[in-house]
């Protein structure tokens, strides 16, 4: 009976930590102003979980043990190394002192906001606020941010390295910034916060289609910043991220295997979220400044207003691509245009769009430039072109359910 009481504390302890420990660790980067520091402290939080709650019980507020656990583990290791370093005894003192209440807050400046504003400090390089992000709001491996980036794991690890000494070295805060600095610094947390829910929606490799916990951290993080600021290209973000996110549970079978937009049944469609994602969108096109999110998410709003693909506004579509590739100019914008042509003029239209833009050399490791044209020549009963694009968006895909889904493609053809 024992065993089989730790081993429920045991299941416990994991599922508090895959839901709960990039929050814990927000907070403690708050508390204790160092990112390494932090990331001691959550695993000695978790470690003195693993060996207590056996013993005592898991307490009811999980979270608020591990961050108090966490703060206290914190304490005793800089008391220890204070004999080398006065200033942690310093700090040891004065987080000794925190109230509960300054330990937790629960407003609309979340934790893991402040966290994402500080990632994305303009003091920190460009090409590293995205992946410190990734790696310490959203808690994805080194391995895992490097392969959605195309890059070698120990180039991004010596970026993460440097974004985080830049922001202990600069005395970069832990905060939102004021109402008056914010715009400033919202494009690069817009920026962010998309790829952190794309990865959750269409994971970049690995078994699974998606990572829900991702997307709906990602979500979570969308409201938060329209409660913050209710700026139009805000409410554009949460409504695409919404209406695509409306379609989770239509884009795979019961085998996990990928089932296109065309192909999905739409009464498994999540009408509530839709229905928040088209107020969003309607509020935000009552804007005179009409962003990229915005256009992406009235796009989307479009296939939401089908109830099946025939019922596709395909005009609206495109003339909606046309104003998005003005906004913001984008090979993959252009790929995607030429998908709703062909939808709307057919697929020897869409080909030769698709056909001028690999020409180019843009997208010639884009696997779904591949894919794409390998689609348009199988409907125009181009066997032989469409095999060999298949073959090679098959070559360039790293996730397993799109590698099924071409493998399937190429053995329909022969």
């Amino acid at each position: 009976m024992a065993e089989n009481a730790t081993e429920r504390v045991r299941e416990l302890v994991d599922a508090v930590y895959r839901t709960e420990s990039r929050r814990v660790f927000a907070t403690l980067v708050r508390l204790l102003g160092d990112f390494d520091l932090a990331e001691e402290a959550l695993q000695d939080a978790f470690a003195a979980a693993m060996a207590q709650w056996p013993r005592e019980g898991a307490p009811a507020n999980p979270r608020a043990w591990l961050v108090s656990a966490g703060r206290f583990k914190a304490i005793d290791a800089m008391r220890r190394r204070a004999r080398f370093d006065a200033s942690l005894g310093e700090l040891a003192e004065r987080l000794d002192t925190v109230s509960a209440a300054d330990q937790f807050d629960d407003g609309v400046d979340d934790d893991r906001l402040r966290l994402i504003f500080t990632c994305c400090h303009p003091a920190v390089a460009p090409d590293a606020q995205v992946a410190l992000t990734l790696r310490e709001v959203c808690g994805l491996t080194t391995e895992a941010i490097a392969s959605a980036f195309l890059t070698a794991p120990s180039t991004l690890a010596q970026r993460i390295v440097r974004a985080k000494a830049k922001i202990r070295d600069a005395g970069i805060p832990h905060e939102v910034p004021s109402r008056e600095d914010l715009p400033a610094r919202l494009d690069k947390v817009l920026q962010v916060i998309y790829l952190v829910f794309n990865e959750g929606y269409a994971a970049s490799s690995g078994a699974s289609l998606t990572r829900p916990d991702l997307s709906a951290e990602a979500i979570r993080l969308g409201h938060l910043l329209v409660e913050l600021l209710p700026d139009p290209e805000v409410m554009g973000l949460l409504a695409l991220m919404l209406l695509h996110e409306s379609r989770r549970l239509a884009r795979t079978s019961s085998t996990g295997d990928l089932i296109l937009l065309e192909d999905q049944d739409r009464s498994l469609w999540n009408r509530q979220q839709i229905e928040q994602g088209m107020a969003l969108v309607e509020q935000a096109l009552t804007s005179p400044r009409i962003g990229p999110y915005t256009l992406q998410a009235a796009i989307a709003a479009v296939h939401s207003d089908a109830s099946n693909p025939a019922a596709t506004d395909w005009d609206r579509v495109v003339a909606l691509y046309d104003i998005l590739s003005r906004v913001t100019p984008s090979p993959v914008v252009e790929l995607n245009r030429a998908v709703a042509v062909a939808m709307r003029d057919g697929p020897k239209a869409g080909l030769e769009l698709i056909d001028a833009i690999l020409s180019r050399g843009e997208l010639s490791d884009y696997h779904l430039a591949h894919a794409a044209r390998a689609d348009m020549c199988r409907r125009l009963g181009r066997q032989s072109e469409a095999r060999s694009a298949y073959q090679e968006a098959l070559a360039l895909a790293r996730q397993e359910p799109e590698r099924r889904f071409l493998a399937g493609r190429l053995a329909e053809l022969g």
